[in-house]
């Protein structure tokens, strides 16, 4: 059976690709201000961070019996916590600004790992939080999904002009009276949710594949953010489809293979000359 067949008739597959859909908007949209902002490090380590509320979440639900807190909650509020607490240092501790930030990330890593060893047999469940099983979405992971992609979008709406002011000129915005270190925050907290639109996708591991290098490639055909966010948007549901269609060919990990399909499309498009500045 091919993979449109597949699709067809296979439940699994159809909210494997919802699931993709969604997250290649949120992944589209806020990865083209990661870009812009260059806080592609900064979104790495939120999205390894998050391993510990997953991991928390977790042990709390199998262990403790804890039925309503899922692994994506954990996830969420931690992704909240760790960019509230990376923003916070990136203000007001730049000349220990990447120290700090490396302790934070190799922090949420740890507390998930060991958090995930303590639950008996199931440390499987390590593997889809790291690498991501875009199959394993349930479909109340998915309305979640779309919410958080809902939330996104409105708060982009709302604030696309403040942020593009932050995003270009921070100097100039104090001047203007924008509350600048709380656009800073509120953007993170975006990057936050993102990361956790993206776990079940690609995984921890490979987030940043599916935040960073769509909007990379997007940047090299305009100089406009927003035309940038739909170039993203459009690649990235592109990689999603693609990753998708190759790992049940091949048999391969859904997410990884994404990964590796968008990076290749990548290495291919640096032959393009990049607009000197997107606005």
């Amino acid at each position: 059976m091919n993979f449109l067949d597949a699709l067809m008739h296979s439940p699994i597959l159809q909210m494997a690709l919802l699931a993709g859909i969604g997250a290649s908007i949120t992944s589209g949209v806020i990865g083209s201000y990661v870009i812009v902002k260059r806080i592609v490090s900064i979104s790495g380590s939120i999205s390894h961070s998050v391993l510990s509320g997953m991991g928390i979440a977790a042990y709390l639900k199998y262990v403790h019996g804890v039925a309503w807190l899922s692994p994506l909650i954990g996830a969420l509020i931690a992704s909240i916590i760790s960019a509230l607490a990376i923003g916070w240092v990136h203000l007001r501790f730049k000349e220990r600004e990447d120290a700090i930030i490396s302790m934070i990330w190799s922090l949420g890593m740890a507390i998930g790992v060991i958090s995930i060893s303590l639950i008996p047999g199931f440390n499987v469940e390590l593997t889809h939080f790291l690498l991501g099983n875009i199959l394993w979405v349930s479909p109340s992971d998915l309305i979640l999904l779309y919410i958080l992609d809902a939330v996104i979008l409105i708060a982009t709406f709302l604030f696309h002009k403040r942020f593009l002011a932050i995003c270009f000129d921070e100097k100039q915005a104090r001047l203007q009276g924008l509350p600048v270190d709380f656009l800073y925050l509120l953007l993170l907290v975006l990057v936050g949710i993102s990361v956790v639109v993206l776990i079940y996708i690609v995984g921890v591991i490979l987030v940043l594949s599916m935040l960073a290098l769509p909007a990379s490639i997007a940047s090299a055909f305009t100089r406009k953010l927003s035309m940038m966010m739909i170039i993203a948007v459009v690649l990235n549901i592109l990689f999603s489809i693609g990753g998708l269609a190759l790992s049940y060919r091949l048999d391969w990990p859904t997410g990884a293979t994404i990964a590796l399909f968008a990076g290749v499309i990548y290495l291919l498009s640096l032959r393009f000359k990049r607009p000197s500045m997107v606005r």
